[in-house]
């Protein structure tokens, strides 16, 4: 039997796929935990709006936010990984079985209504973008977009879809690289990062309330707490930490770093995404972003098209990791409240309401561009009742974590309780002065 030339390159080819393929697996990058998932998903295409009005309005006076998030959203973050780990439930089932039914359908039905908003204001985002950096129609790309999304999930094993996931979080170094493409005055940058010049009005306020609330969000405690438990069902073997003990040190380390890791990435990112609004934007008297493609399009006359290029597709990299995430968590949360069968490793059928759950979640996300509300009126009011939300479930998380009876010998460290009381403070401040006018 004979071999064509071009039968012999596809060989070439097909083995050449193989051997990037395995490489690409045995990488650093796809074996790390979700944090780094959850610090991207952090990083959304409405938190990047909400960085880059921060940066337009206030200049580099909004710099300080991020070093002080930085511990405060680390901490939440891996509280809500260790009670996953420890208990070897979500978190959602151990409010369920700690507290009255009112706190778990309170939190549970607003993080819903939430989550469905800001996967509106997500999709809308990127549908918008697409269109400016291919010409297609914005809501045809939308589209695109929330189909091929629900497709995957649905459809694909997380444990195959996450490894795409865990690449796509690089397209967060745009937003370092866009600083490359412009003038920094660095001097000024690290003054104004730790002696920041602002009223604290209610409109600053109103910018800090969603500079945090987008930074230190609910659907990211349920997904951090309900990876754990997934990635502890997917090794043979591992049972939860107040069963089986023996490997807790290994496990906290690897939480430690993971999350800690995951945040610092989501937290500088969001710096330079403020700090690159305010030398273009704010510099140049653009003072008022309504979305994150706004802010890419305002970038062009004034940084170039480079930049302008990479912050569009860091708008559509992100989304296409936030969106995945916030149907997912309200999946979970709502299926643990119900009782129900849950697990992006399960398949549809032995999933139906969890699956349920993020079908209509992504698809009345989609059917909200067609309607009369404003995807920006979503962001709002996802941004307000992510705020009323944050703050009392925060104080669950530490209230669960400090208790024996739910952690057994596992209880958190006092210094991660008190960061967790501080952001609770900040967060709870913060959108008090929100609503106190002058």
């Amino acid at each position: 039997m004979q071999f064509s030339k071009d039968d012999v390159n596809g060989s070439q080819r097909v083995n050449a796929f193989r051997v990037l393929w395995n490489r690409l697996k045995k990488h650093p990058l796809s074996r790390v935990g979700a944090g780094l998932i959850t610090g991207v998903a952090d990083d959304d295409p409405s938190g990047i709006a909400t960085y880059s009005q921060a940066g337009a309005q206030f200049g580099l006076n909004m710099l300080w936010t991020m070093p002080l998030a930085f511990p405060l959203m680390a901490a939440i973050q891996s509280m809500c990984a260790r009670i996953g780990r420890v208990t070897g439930k979500g978190l959602a089932a151990n409010i369920k079985a700690t507290f009255p039914p009112i706190v778990l359908k309170g939190v549970v039905l607003m993080l819903l209504v939430a989550n469905t908003l800001n996967i509106a204001a997500d999709v809308a985002a990127m549908g918008e973008v697409a269109e400016l950096v291919t010409g297609f129609n914005r809501h045809l790309m939308t589209a695109f977009f929330v189909f091929g999304t629900l497709l995957l999930l649905v459809f694909v094993p997380y444990h195959r879809y996450v490894f795409f996931l865990k690449w796509l979080t690089l397209s967060l170094l745009a937003y370092a690289a866009v600083l490359f493409t412009v003038h920094v005055p660095w001097g000024q940058v690290a003054l104004h990062t730790v002696w920041p010049s602002f009223t604290l009005n209610s409109e600053a306020a109103a910018v800090i309330v969603g500079i945090f609330g987008t930074t230190i969000s609910p659907y990211l405690f349920f997904w951090q707490a309900s990876e754990e438990v997934e990635d502890m069902q997917a090794k043979q073997g591992a049972a939860p930490l107040v069963r089986d003990a023996r490997s807790a040190d290994k496990e906290f380390r690897r939480i430690r770093w993971d999350t800690w890791s995951g945040m610092f990435y989501s937290d500088i990112t969001a710096y330079f995404i403020i700090l690159a609004t305010a030398v273009t934007l704010n510099v140049a008297g653009i003072t008022d972003i309504n979305t994150a493609a706004q802010a890419a399009s305002a970038l062009r006359p004034l940084a170039g098209d480079f930049a302008y290029i990479l912050f569009a597709l860091g708008i559509l990299g992100v989304g296409l990791i936030g969106v995945p995430v916030l149907a997912a968590s309200a999946a979970y949360a709502l299926s643990e409240a119900m009782g129900w069968s849950w697990g992006l490793e399960r398949k549809v059928t032995e999933a139906r309401g969890f699956y349920g759950v993020i079908a209509v979640s992504v698809l009345a996300g989609l059917a909200i561009q067609y309607s009369p509300i404003s995807p920006m009126k979503a962001l709002f009011w996802s941004a307000v009742i992510n705020g009323v939300v944050a703050v009392p479930l925060m104080v669950v998380i530490i209230l669960l974590v400090s208790k024996k009876s739910v952690m057994g010998a596992f209880t958190a460290s006092r210094s991660i309780i008190i960061l967790g009381w501080i952001a609770t403070a900040v967060m709870g401040a913060a959108a008090v002065r929100m609503f106190i006018p002058g």
